[in-house]
C-alpha cells in the first residue's frame, strides 16, 4: 500500500469517527465484557515478538507480576514510542492529529478498551465523552491505535481477562534505545554525554526522562539517575520494569536515585498510578530525548 493511500484510509477513519461523535451515534458493537471486570493497565513498553519479529506493546498490570504483550504494526509501535518520550513531530502523525483535532472539538478520550479477541485479531474500543454531555460514546478502534491516543490524552486503559491470558502465550525480547515507563517514571538508558550533561555519578542506572501522579508528587524530577529497585540494581529500562514487576501489589517498591548532587530514596505503591482525564505528560513536559 503506498503512502497517500495509507493517509488517504486514516483521514477516512478520522472523518467517520468525528461525523458519528456529532451525529450522537454509538458504536454497534457492544463491548465483549463487563467493563468492571477488565484490568486496569499502564503502558510500560514496546518491544518485539520473538521469533517472529512483529513489534508488541507491552501492558503492565498491578499484582500480576508480569507484562503484558500486544501485538501491534510498525506504525503504532513508533507512535506508542512517541508517547512514551513525550515527543512531538514537527508536523502532526496520525495520532497526534486525532488529538488536536479532540481537542478543538470538545471531545475527550475517556477510556481505551482492549476487550476480546477473534480471529486471532485484538479488539479495542474508545470511550468519548463530548463537553457538557453526560453520556458516554464507544467507537470500535484497533487497539494499537487506541493505546497511542490514550498516552497522548492520558486516558485509562482496560484489558479484558480474556485477553490477558491468550496474551501471555507470545514471547519478547527488548529492542535498543529502550522507553519504559513503570510507576508513573519514565527511563530511558543513560549515555556518557548524557551523564556529563546532568552530573550524574558513573555507576549502573536508568535515566529518568519524565515523571507523573505520586513519583512527581515526592519531588522526582527528569535528569535523576534512577540506580536500584528493591536493592538491585536497575542497569536497563527493562531491568527496571522486570523488578517494578516483581513488586507485589499490597508492597512498596523501594527506590534509589540521583538528583541534585546526592542520593535519595523513596518508596511507591507497586499498583498502576492513576491519572485523571486529560492530565497527562504533555501537560507537564519532562527531559525531551
Amino acid at each position: 500500500m503506498s503512502i497517500r493511500a495509507v493517509m488517504h484510509s486514516g483521514f477516512l477513519w478520522l472523518l467517520g469517527m468525528l461525523l458519528m461523535i456529532w451525529a450522537g451515534i454509538a458504536n454497534g458493537r457492544e463491548l465483549a465484557v463487563d467493563p468492571d471486570t477488565m484490568v486496569e493497565v499502564e503502558v510500560a513498553s514496546v518491544a518485539i515478538a520473538v521469533p517472529v519479529g512483529t513489534p508488541v506493546v507491552l501492558l503492565r498490570a498491578p499484582g500480576s507480576q508480569e507484562v503484558i504483550p500486544i501485538l501491534i504494526g510498525a506504525t503504532e509501535a513508533d507512535a506508542i514510542q512517541r508517547g512514551l518520550r513525550d515527543e512531538r513531530p514537527r508536523r502532526p502523525m496520525t495520532h497526534e492529529l486525532l488529538d488536536s483535532v479532540l481537542d478543538g472539538v470538545d471531545v475527550s478520550l475517556e477510556r481505551v478498551y482492549v476487550d476480546a479477541i477473534e480471529d486471532n485479531a485484538f479488539l479495542g474500543m474508545l470511550e468519548l465523552r463530548k463537553a457538557g454531555q453526560e453520556e458516554t460514546i464507544r467507537i470500535d478502534s484497533r487497539p494499537s491505535d487506541a493505546i497511542a491516543l490514550s498516552l497522548r490524552t492520558g486516558a485509562t486503559i482496560h484489558v479484558a481477562p480474556r485477553v490477558l491470558e491468550a496474551a501471555r502465550r507470545i514471547d519478547y525480547q527488548g529492542v535498543d534505545d529502550q522507553v519504559v515507563t513503570a510507576l508513573g517514571i519514565t527511563v530511558t538508558p543513560v549515555t556518557d554525554d548524557l551523564r556529563e550533561a546532568f552530573e550524574l555519578p558513573d555507576r549502573p542506572g536508568v535515566l529518568i526522562s519524565d515523571v507523573a501522579g505520586l513519583a512527581e508528587e515526592a519531588g522526582i524530577e527528569p535528569g535523576a539517575l534512577l540506580f536500584e529497585i528493591n536493592g538491585r540494581t536497575a542497569e536497563t529500562p527493562m531491568r527496571f520494569l522486570e523488578l517494578v514487576r516483581k513488586t507485589p501489589s499490597n508492597e512498596e517498591v523501594h527506590l534509589r536515585y540521583w538528583q541534585q548532587g546526592k542520593a535519595q530514596e523513596l518508596e511507591l505503591p507497586a499498583d498502576v498510578p492513576s491519572l485523571g482525564p486529560g492530565e497527562s505528560a504533555r501537560e507537564e513536559p519532562g527531559l525531551r530525548l
